[in-house]
């Protein structure tokens, strides 16, 4: 077999380079295939889709920078969902590195695409608190033990939204948003499940393994990893039209593209690498 067809000496620069080309692709063509949503993520959809407007949601965005390229747009999914159903969203989070994750989802999302939506009326950022589990548990107690203001320092019993609320079950669900510890498996163990509040979960594709086991008793659905972000999406655009417009940028679905592509492309290389070296095998084996 000629050197030149041994598929294991080709220039890694090519591969990189074929990748790169690959990715480029559909980004400047913003091409993306339909997505299919699992049963997972559509009863997280339905779940939130039956809930009346003024419902109470606690959306727990425990994750930092690192992880937002990946958790974000599950964020932006879920407060969307969330506004068109016209609910009260309640935002907070465990890690120390959350705050800024939750101002983003603010401004990406309620700012421009909701500008009825009021702070202290109709959201509000409860801010960091630490203690990991140990704050859950005084959470699904007694809340005000933990919150005396919200995240902006205002006395917590001088706005509207959270006056009346007592505990974890003041809420009519807990949305989760995780990349590890802290996250949603302390939720799961010291929150909603000794107070029997619904909760549904989105993290990373490594995280989700971990919790498959509390579904679906204890955790009514799961969005793992960017992939199912996309599928959460592709329910927002079916059942509300106006998100098929371009300007509303699902950023799930728009990376599905690019990441389709590199995964068949790496396919088709290793696919070509196995063929090469058998012809390669059989060559000598002539010999």
């Amino acid at each position: 077999m000629p050197a030149r067809l041994r598929l294991p000496e080709l220039n890694r620069q090519f591969v990189f380079g074929l990748i790169a080309v690959v990715v480029c692709i559909p980004i400047l063509w913003k091409f993306s295939f339909r997505e299919y949503p699992s049963p997972m993520v559509r009863k997280v959809f339905d779940k939130v889709q039956s809930l009346p407007a003024g419902s109470k949601v606690l959306l727990a965005l425990d994750y930092d920078p690192g992880a937002e390229a990946e958790l974000q747009p599950m964020a932006r999914a879920f407060l969307r969902h969330c506004a068109e159903r016209k609910m009260k969203i309640y935002f907070m989070t465990l890690w120390a590195t959350g705050p800024p994750v939750i101002t983003r989802a603010i401004e990406d999302v309620l700012v421009p695409e909701f500008p009825g939506y009021r702070y202290g009326r109709d959201y509000v950022t409860l801010g960091f608190k630490p203690g990991n589990e140990a704050a859950v548990a005084i959470i699904a107690s007694d809340l005000k033990k933990l919150f005396t203001t919200d995240g902006r320092g205002t006395n917590i019993n001088d706005i509207e939204m959270t006056r009346p609320i007592r505990n974890i079950r003041s809420f009519d669900i807990v949305l989760s948003v995780s990349a590890g510890f802290p996250g949603t498996k302390e939720w799961i163990q010291y929150g909603t499940d000794p107070a029997g509040i619904p909760i549904a979960a989105g993290m990373t594709a490594v995280q989700a393994p971990l919790n498959y086991p509390y579904y679906p008793r204890q955790l009514l659905g799961l969005l793992g990893g960017i992939k199912a972000a996309a599928e959460y999406e592709a329910l927002l655009k079916e059942t509300y039209q106006k998100y098929n417009d371009p300007k509303y940028h699902l950023e799930a679905t728009a990376r599905m593209g690019p990441q389709t592509w590199a995964h068949l492309a790496i396919i088709g290389l290793i696919i070509l690498g196995n063929l090469t070296t058998l012809l390669a095998r059989a060559g000598r084996g002539r010999n």
